[in-house]
């Protein structure tokens, strides 16, 4: 699979990737003809801050702290993909990146 380096395009499409689950959606249909590396690290980056988010929601009396460090995280993720830099997440990115790596 080759990865096209175009930063403009994969921007827009990080951008979008951050904006709910159906921007998520439209993301990967995006990206999922011609890749994107930059597009594709935050794809990457975003699903498993939605199943971090998800799994967070269930776990009584520190779930909503846990939701709102997740919202922290994805803060982060989303001035990285505004600013055109790669920025992983604290603690969790590696392993997003490592679990994720065929999307």
């Amino acid at each position: 699979m080759s990865y096209e380096t175009n930063l403009s395009d994969g921007k827009n499409i990080a951008i979008i990737a951050h904006i709910t689950l159906i921007g998520w959606i439209i993301a990967f249909v995006m990206n999922n003809n011609i890749k994107n590396e930059f597009a594709s690290f935050y794809i990457r980056q975003m699903l498993g801050l939605m199943l971090a988010a998800l799994v967070c929601s269930f776990v009584p009396v520190l779930g909503w702290i846990l939701n709102l460090a997740m919202l922290a995280l994805w803060i982060i993720s989303f001035i990285g993909a505004f600013e055109g830099q790669k920025k992983l997440v604290p603690i969790l990115g590696e392993y997003f990146q490592d679990w994720f790596k065929s999307l």
